[in-house]
């Protein structure tokens, strides 16, 4: 188990190995930071400077191929939740905090996960496969989720804490609307997230799990619609409602009626998947509000359609604005990706279940997921691992494709994290450890 994050000053030191003497932290100006302590400590109206902070500044080219991203150390200046300026850096500054060289990189989002229900902060317990298929795994989960409403506030609390320690101040996780946890799954996730609101920022989707029509979630849906949600989620509504018109046009109706986006997995591989995202795309081209607000999580037909009809589908989600969020599947099943970038279809990651009775692998990383993203597709140059780190960071590279520092700039919210790395293309190849985590100017880990 993972250490709680709000650690004292002097522990703090002692495990950063940050290098300052008790007199510097000390001073006014650290103790307003929090000295990179935990969660307790700072507010984001209040100033510090970084030095020594690790900055890409651009390429060096042989022969027209990038072999190298340039650096230098800089100074930051944060207040009120902001980067104020970027400034020449002062190693021997001493009331500045010293960031080691490490690597500044945006803060990374983790766009599709499932905070509501885990294992994760309790015992171990390995994945539990309920027999025939999801709907099988429904009735697993209709035994065991009011046990685990028991302790799911503190468990999200704890898988949180987790993804900061891997780099994530954000997330969009889908949370449970069904009538066996009816709202509480929601209201737990709400109460776990106010409890962390000062150091992480998250979306969520009103999520189905037990089908819209298979078990009656339309009621709760309804209700949940008017909460404090963002999307409304569906899934598999062949498999699972059998009917695909009758669900998606229930989920648009609900997300057009209360100004949500729409978020559905969808896991189907065969003919009843490309006809859902088929309809969707229809749906949404009548619906012009849900462009750039619907995604599709998974979307495995794209992984099994021949490559003309992948272009095809590719170039209509982008008319569209309708994003993929891709768990990056490997093995059996690799997802286009390279052909949703080409079409400049939004796509995003997450780690989805962690450590539940769905799966027993999420890491809490998706700098890990832009790795395995780029060793499945052969992004190994340094400047396509460089790209790569979009996936992670919602789409916000240091440099853009030439080269040109485009982040961060003043006046940027104060969102990054430090990273062991002499680079992006280092941090995307190795998975290069976290060494901090900053959210709205508040040091969280």
């Amino acid at each position: 188990m993972m250490k709680k994050t709000e650690i004292s000053r002097k522990e703090f030191i002692k495990m950063s190995g940050l290098g300052f003497t008790g007199m510097a932290f000390a001073s006014g100006l650290l103790g307003s930071a929090g000295a990179f302590a935990g969660t307790a400590a700072g507010s984001s109206g209040e100033s510090y400077l970084l030095k020594n902070v690790r900055l890409e500044t651009g390429f060096v080219y042989e022969e027209g191929e990038v072999v190298h991203t340039k650096t230098e150390l800089f100074c930051i200046e944060i207040k009120d939740g902001k980067i104020k300026s970027i400034s020449a850096n002062k190693p021997e500054a001493a009331d500045a905090i010293d960031a080691n060289g490490w690597l500044m990189l945006p803060a990374f989002r983790d766009m599709h996960i499932h905070l509501d229900k885990t294992f994760y902060g309790g015992p171990w317990q390995a994945t539990r496969k309920g027999q025939g298929g999801v709907k099988g795994m429904i009735a697993l989960e209709q035994q065991i989720l009011p046990e685990m409403l028991k302790t799911s506030t503190y468990r999200a609390e704890k898988l949180v804490e987790l993804l900061q320690s891997k780099g994530s101040n954000f997330a969009r996780s889908h949370v449970n609307i069904e009538p066996t946890s009816k709202l509480q799954s929601l209201n737990h996730l709400l109460k776990a997230l106010d409890n962390k609101k000062d150091s992480f920022g998250a979306e969520l989707v009103a999520f189905p799990q037990h089908g819209v029509f298979y078990t009656d979630s339309v009621p709760w849906l309804k209700e949940a619609a008017k909460m404090d949600i963002d999307f409304i989620g569906g899934l598999d509504p062949y498999t699972i409602d059998g009917a695909i018109e009758k669900t998606i046009d229930f989920t648009v109706q609900l997300a057009l009626d209360n100004k949500k986006g729409i978020d559905i997995h969808l896991h189907e591989s065969g003919e009843s998947g490309l006809k859902t995202v088929e309809y969707l795309i229809k749906k949404v081209n009548e619906n012009p509000a849900l462009q750039h607000k619907t995604f599709l999580s998974h979307c495995f037909v794209l992984g099994r359609i021949d490559k003309v009809k992948q272009e095809q589908v590719a170039e209509q989600l982008a008319a569209a604005g309708i994003g993929i969020v891709s768990t990056i599947p490997f093995g059996g099943l690799i997802m286009p990706i390279p052909v949703l970038y080409k079409y400049n279809v939004n796509v995003m990651t997450g780690n989805d279940s962690i450590i539940d009775h769905w799966s027993t692998f999420g890491s809490g990383s998706v700098l890990e997921k832009a790795h395995t993203m780029a060793q499945l597709y052969g992004y190994s140059t340094e400047f396509l691992l460089s790209r790569s780190l979009k996936l992670a960071t919602g789409n916000i590279l240091p440099l853009d494709d030439k080269g040109a520092q485009q982040w961060p700039k003043a006046g940027d919210a104060a969102n990054l994290v430090l990273i062991d790395a002499s680079c992006s293309a280092e941090a995307v190849a190795r998975i290069s450890p976290v060494r901090s985590l900053i959210n709205k100017g508040k040091i969280v880990y």
